[in-house]
């Protein structure tokens, strides 16, 4: 059985503590799994580095958003990224997913930000999934994310998938 050589990679870098958005990267890994040509690399902030970001040819990044800004540990990512990778990965595509009690435009904002110093072209607007938890208990207790939801996640990573396989970025 000949199967087409693995093209382009696919880095999702993902932070999650109560399981949102660990849901949501695994919905999208799934749906970029699916295309031909794309190897998808599913990946937690603090196990990704550098070398993950060079050997990508897009990024998704998705996080949690506590207290108005993005997740301490995907924070840390970019932190441990930024410079070591800076004019080195220019023009390729990302996209961002942030699981969210209320707003989660901040977070993205500041990932917006992040990754303009490092010249990438956004693939889609941020997806934002509101979980609606305002609670202490609400925010802390384990989250399962709706089947719309996931399959919104699912079809961006299928988009930013086919779009790479297919050159469009």
């Amino acid at each position: 059985m000949n199967q087409a050589p693995i093209l382009k990679t696919l880095l999702i870098v993902y932070h999650s503590l109560t399981g949102g958005t660990e849901q949501l990267a695994r919905a999208a890994a799934q749906g970029a799994g699916a295309e031909v040509g794309v190897q998808v690399r599913l990946l937690t902030a603090p196990q990704a580095g550098p070398d993950d970001v060079l050997a990508a040819d897009a990024y998704l990044f998705a996080t949690p958003e506590n207290l108005a800004a993005m997740a301490g540990l995907m924070k840390d990512f970019f932190d441990r990224c930024y410079y070591p990778v800076l004019e080195r990965i220019e023009g390729r595509p990302y996209a961002t997913l942030i699981c969210a009690g209320s707003d989660g435009s901040n977070a993205a904002r500041q990932i917006e930000r992040i990754v303009t110093g490092w010249r990438l072209k956004p693939a889609a607007p941020a997806l934002i999934v509101c979980t609606h938890a305002q609670t202490p208990e609400a925010i802390l207790a384990p989250k399962q994310i709706a089947a719309e939801e996931l399959r919104r996640a699912e079809e961006l990573g299928a988009a930013l998938a086919a779009g790479l396989a297919l050159g469009v970025f």
